[in-house]
């Protein structure tokens, strides 16, 4: 797991300067590549093949094609074999090497052969071109900036920042951030004219005329799989996902809340491999509803694995805030992102560079309680109310949440009725200005009309691009390489073909994977029907006192009152309702916490001024 970065000009001294600014990704040795054309640079995290051997910027033989890439392919092996049997010669054991050869010989077609997590560029000096590429889910990431004549490319923004390009914010980006909670669901970015490739997409950057084309290699809403409906081939796929997963030349642990996902794949790594020692990592907070400590004690105890746990405190996020927007680069929605930034830190500080997590779970399987509200529409428009009844008392039975009739409820408001319900309950804070100038904006999730549309549309837009945008970033901060086996995409395919009776099943969700975890899994964690994941006690944090006075000089700072994306006063008035434990608003923690992310994020990156001053 590395940095890449490029542009389409000759300069060593901005390269190496880019370098720097991600070197956390890969602290282990540096490379660049420079022509009169190109400049590329690597940073490498050194997981396999510590040799030497595959050393990045890498060039095929006739140094005509220079590669410089970030991810793991899994499957390489066995692309090798296939490339070797067709006369090609290698002199590492490397995925990269296989990737440069893989791209001679089927071209732009070879991410069509590979299983992993990608984003890659390879300078073809003989078509004098650019050709970059981003893994299926978006595992990886990959941004850019272009301006008719300059073209730059990073596994991170800040490096790109290096460059001598405008920091702008997008006001359409922020609107749907603190209007819909919406975050990495497009190209765009919070930085106006910085984008992101898109996954399952492939970019050609033409060096002689200057000319981008993007083009999509891959549709999971195409990749169906009939008759998937064994419980029994689902968990022979997820263990291929799994064991694929741990190939490693250095020490390798697992994330563990004590849900299905985590706990999966730790009781999976034991089976796979009886005898090696297995390193876990859980939040936990005593004394709180959130608490998973007990649910977390029953797996490590099941495997023998070494559990370490840590205990975020409110005083520690604000130490941490400043590192924190520095990493995530972008605003994120909740300190529940602090919560994983932890995790990752503690896993490094135990010598991890290696960490398996359940992210893409809850998508593949529609695991979230959004998704019932959604299957519940679906029920609804065949006129089968008796079916719906029933689903919502069995959840409602198992979880006392009422959460998927709120979005039914929601999903069945004309769209006039829910703009008008979101200005004035659920944003009122925003500003009229605001809302007038993004008025056209919508979200996509307002017109979804079936449990499937709603499982893609999660992949594809709303859930989980934030979410692999949080555990990249926080990961490789700490230069730890994550691996999602939930993501593997032939267990993805299978997973999303299933009919909604395996999905959701008498108030159950994930029903076919708990059958197929059924023997593996604690009783106690296969019972599970909350959903909890590595949160934070956001709104109580939001009233320590450690915490008070920051938010307070922050919405009270002249910055904060000078911005029209809100009226400062509510969000004012928000805050002390909640203090005094007056709030009736859901989610007003989450609110709060928006727009002080937007304020720290403008001063940080926009207007480069003190952080946390006035």
């Amino acid at each position: 797991m590395c940095g890449v970065i490029g542009f389409n000009w000759k300069d060593e001294l901005l390269l190496n300067q880019m370098c720097k600014a991600i070197k956390h990704r890969g602290p282990d040795g540096k490379g660049i590549y420079l022509d009169d054309k190109v400049s590329l640079g690597h940073n490498r995290l050194d997981i396999l093949d510590k040799s030497g051997t595959d050393k990045q910027p890498m060039s095929d033989e006739n140094n005509a094609i220079v590669l410089t890439y970030n991810g793991r392919v899994y499957n390489f092996p066995q692309i090798r074999e296939e490339l070797i049997a067709k006369g090609y010669k290698f002199k590492s054991r490397s995925d990269a090497e296989v990737i440069l050869h893989a791209y001679e010989e089927y071209g732009t077609d070879c991410v069509q052969h590979f299983n992993g997590m990608w984003a890659f560029c390879i300078y073809d000096k003989t078509k004098n071109m650019l050709f970059l590429s981003r893994d299926r889910f978006g595992i990886k990431p990959l941004y850019y900036y272009f301006d008719g004549e300059r073209f730059i490319f990073s596994s991170e923004i800040k490096a790109i920042l290096e460059h001598d390009v405008p920091r702008k914010e997008n006001r359409g980006v922020i609107f749907d951030y603190l209007y819909f909670n919406l975050t990495d669901h497009s190209e765009e970015t919070f930085f106006k004219d910085i984008k992101r490739l898109m996954p399952s997409h492939n970019m050609i950057f033409d060096l002689s005329d200057r000319k981008l084309k993007i083009s999509r290699y891959y549709d999971i809403t195409k990749n169906t799989v009939e008759s998937a409906n064994d419980p029994g081939k689902i968990k022979d796929l997820f263990t291929d996902a799994v064991n694929r997963a741990l190939v490693s030349d250095v020490a390798m642990g697992s994330c563990l809340s004590g849900g299905i996902d985590s706990s999966s794949i730790v009781v999976t790594m034991r089976n796979i491999d009886p005898d090696v020692q297995i390193k876990t990592f859980s939040m936990k907070f005593p004394g709180e509803a959130m608490d998973e400590s007990l649910y977390q004690r029953a797996v490590y105890e099941k495997v023998n694995s070494v559990n370490y746990g840590v205990t975020p405190q409110p005083s520690e996020l604000i130490e941490d805030l400043h590192e924190l927007f520095m990493t995530q680069e972008e605003p994120f929605s909740g300190t529940s992102v602090y919560g994983q930034y932890r995790i990752m830190k503690l896993a490094n500080e135990t010598g991890i560079k290696v960490l398996m997590d359940g992210q893409g779970a809850d998508q593949v399987l529609s695991g979230s309680s959004y998704f019932n509200g959604y299957y519940y529409y679906e029920m609804l428009k065949q006129f089968d109310v008796a079916q719906l009844f029933r689903e919502a008392s069995q959840y409602y039975s198992k979880s006392k949440s009422l959460i998927p009739l709120v979005y039914l409820g929601l999903r069945m408001t004309p769209g006039e009725l829910k703009r008008y319900l979101y200005n004035h309950q659920k944003a009122p804070y925003l500003s009229r200005r605001f809302l007038e100038e993004n008025a056209d904006r919508e979200d996509m999730r307002w017109h979804i009309s079936s449990l499937q549309e709603a499982a893609y549309s999660s992949i594809l837009f709303y859930a989980l691009p934030h979410l692999l945008r949080f555990v990249d970033k926080n990961s490789m901060r700490f230069s730890i390489e994550s691996r999602v086996p939930f993501l593997d995409h032939t267990l993805a395919e299978y997973l999303l073909s299933m009919p909604n009776e395996l999905r959701v099943s008498d108030g159950t969700s994930k029903y076919a994977f708990r059958l197929a975890m059924q023997d593996e899994l604690p009783e106690s964690v296969l019972a599970r029907h909350d959903k909890i994941g590595f949160e934070t006690p956001e709104e109580k944090w939001l009233k320590d006192e450690s915490v008070v006075p920051i938010v307070k000089s922050i919405i009270g700072s002249k910055s904060f009152m000078s911005r029209d994306f809100w009226n400062w006063e509510r969000v004012q008035n928000m805050y002390e309702k909640l203090l005094k434990g007056e709030s009736s608003a859901i989610f007003v923690g989450t609110e709060i916490w928006r727009c002080i992310s937007i304020e720290l994020w403008m001063r940080l990156f926009i207007e480069r001024q003190e952080f946390m001053g006035e």
